[in-house]
């Protein structure tokens, strides 16, 4: 199919449009068929990128069904997807489908917040296709718009300082990453980010007040794209702004904030860092590495003393994350395949958590673990989806969790053992926190009056989670299914990133000499 890339990322926002300008009204009914739209035309995006999937080629390292045209002054618009991105694609069809199922009880302006879901779902989508510089950043920036609007209009009752918080992090962040754009724009004279991806950016150091910067030019721009990429995933210290977005967002808003948004700050790094700037990467691996190392471990503990159960999993999501740093930018096979394995994983998993804690908010309108106890008496359904995802997210072999945690830290113990022996404790934290969370909530007595009468499960809501139970399974106990996608792609982008390295070392012993 020609332009399929198109066709996929444009039909939600598509489909919002024309919500817009022909649902009116806010009864039962409107409300109902914005619900239709909505659920109709995530499912069809899911079902036409199918075609994306069948029609790729693993084998293939390039971009591949690229579509080009001139759009704006000489500007690009151009769309592609190469093994890193594919399925980065699926999962962001694959997950909205079942945020919108999970917004059935939504009433309040339900019309806006359909809308807002949908151009959040094409915004997501250009990111990960995108192979302009311009229509990157505009896709990237223009996602957080939406976002801001769920946290701060759907949010809970602190939601205006968590969504302006989400906000001016995030995009202070980006304005470094433009700044580092226009410089590179300077520099190569192209926006195209294939052609950028083989130009050589100059790695001559200099000093700057006093300060000798290692990597010249190249270490400059991947710390100003370092900025963005790192709030976005979030790396410690500038994670903050996580844990009050996931508190105050509603469920569905923290299942795409976990499953999609913080997987852009990890591709990022993949689209642009390694291959664009090897010499910057290389000269601040040790940094980026160490500060992952703190993130999984101090995010742990901290994530032990919440009292708020999705305070406790955006903690863990952070954790989490900081394998994937840690595999990206160990720079080898098992570390960049363990990297994107664990963001596709943590995708599905982070997802059911958050959507777990939504099921007994819905019905008790808390969030406070204390509330809880003994729910295996009223919900035994409810308890045993929880424990799998649970164990999931702690990293049981058999589970996704597992793989892609194994990968980047086999990946990162071939770079810097210390840095692993560090990480590796996090797991151990991980199945604290996480065990103590389940045996709050769902074991004990049910000797809370208010919980006497909670209804397990109903159709709906099983419905939502049986997608992610079968690809949290099916990808734990057949990786192959990611790594055979990803293995090409990752091979020629490490392959790519040890022959520039290798290259600028050889300069640098000439100019010395």
């Amino acid at each position: 199919m020609d332009n399929i890339l198109s066709i996929v990322t444009f039909i939600p926002a598509i489909s919002a449009g024309l919500m817009a300008l022909f649902l009116h009204g806010n009864d039962a009914a409107a409300q109902r068929n914005a619900k239709w739209i909505a659920l109709v035309a995530t499912t069809v995006t899911f079902l036409v990128s199918i075609g994306i999937y069948t029609e790729f080629d693993p084998s293939n390292p390039g971009f591949q069904m690229v579509e080009e045209a001139e759009w704006f002054m000489g500007l690009k618009y151009k769309m592609g997807v190469d093994g890193i991105s594919v399925l980065f694609v699926l999962l962001t069809t694959f997950i909205m489908p079942l945020t919108i199922l999970a917004s059935w009880n939504v009433t309040d302006r339900v019309k806006e917040y359909m809308i807002a879901f949908l151009l959040l779902e094409t915004l997501m989508l250009g990111v990960f296709m995108a192979l302009d510089l311009v229509l990157f950043y505009l896709f990237f920036e223009a996602g957080l718009i939406p976002m801001f609007l769920i946290i701060g209009i759907w949010g809970g009752k602190d939601r205006i300082y968590a969504s302006f918080k989400f906000f001016l992090y995030t995009f202070l962040g980006s304005v470094l990453m433009l700044v580092a754009m226009v410089a590179m724009y300077a520099d190569a004279g192209t926006t195209d980010i294939a052609a950028l991806m083989t130009h050589q950016f100059s790695s001559e150091s200099f000093s700057v007040l006093g300060i000798h910067i290692v990597g010249g030019m190249q270490t400059l721009l991947f710390l100003a794209f370092f900025a963005s990429f790192a709030v976005k995933m979030p790396m410690w210290p500038v994670h903050t702004w996580l844990p009050d977005a996931h508190v105050q967002a509603p469920t569905a808003g923290s299942v795409v904030l976990a499953a999609i948004l913080l997987k852009m700050g990890g591709y990022g790094f993949l689209r642009f860092s390694l291959p664009m700037f090897p010499v910057g990467s290389a000269v601040m691996t040790d940094l980026v590495l160490w500060l992952s190392a703190i993130a999984v471990v101090y995010t742990s503990l901290v994530a032990l003393v919440q009292e708020d159960m999705k305070k406790l999993i955006a903690y863990s999501s952070v954790a989490h994350m900081g394998f994937v740093t840690m595999g990206i930018f160990a720079a080898n096979q098992q570390g960049i395949d363990g990297a994107i394995f664990q963001m596709l994983s943590h995708g599905f998993i982070s997802a059911a958590l958050f959507l777990c804690v939504g099921v007994i908010y819905d019905r008790m309108h808390t969030r406070d673990i204390d509330a809880y106890g003994g729910l295996v008496i009223r919900m035994p359904a409810y308890a045993l989806v929880f424990m799998l995802f649970t164990m999931a997210n702690v990293g049981l072999p058999g589970t996704s969790g597992f793989i892609g945690e194994f990968l980047t830290l086999m990946g990162t113990f071939q770079v810097n053992t210390w840095v692993t022996a560090v990480a590796a404790s996090g797991v151990i934290f991980s199945a604290a926190y996480a065990l103590w969370l389940y045996r709050r909530v769902v074991f004990g007595d049910l000797i809370k009056e208010s919980l006497k009468s909670i209804t397990d499960m109903s159709t709906r809501e099983r419905l939502i989670f049986a997608p992610l139970i079968v690809m949290t399974i099916l990808l734990g106990v057949y990786p192959s299914l990611v790594t055979d996608v990803i293995g090409t792609s990752t091979a020629a982008l490490i392959s790519n990133y040890d022959t520039a390295l290798a290259a600028a070392e050889a300069a640098t012993q000439v100019a010395s000499h």
